[in-house]
C-alpha cells in the first residue's frame, strides 16, 4: 500500500528550509560550540572593524549592526 501526501509548493520550501536549520542547528550542538558565550569583545570598533575586514557585510548593514550595538547597554563605545 502506497501512501503519499500532496502539499504546494510553498509549503514543501518551509519544510525544507525549517529541516535546513534543524540541521545546522544540530550539527552545532553535537561539535560542542557553546552559541550562547559572550562576545569575545565588548568594544563596538573593534566588532565593526571585524565584521568589515570579511568583505561579506555591505556598509548599510554595519551601520545598523554598529546603531544596535550603540544601543545596547552590553557594548563599550
Amino acid at each position: 500500500m502506497v501512501e503519499s501526501v500532496t502539499i504546494s509548493k510553498k509549503e514543501y520550501q518551509k519544510l525544507l528550509e525549517k529541516a535546513f536549520k534543524y540541521e545546522y542547528l544540530s550539527q552545532i550542538l553535537k561539535e560542542k560550540k557553546d552559541i550562547f558565550a559572550s562576545p569575545p569583545t565588548r568594544k563596538i570598533k573593534e566588532i565593526i572593524k571585524s565584521f568589515r575586514e570579511t568583505k561579506l557585510y555591505s556598509p548599510q548593514f554595519l551601520k545598523s549592526l554598529e546603531k544596535g550595538l550603540k544601543r545596547s547597554s552590553y557594548f563599550q563605545k
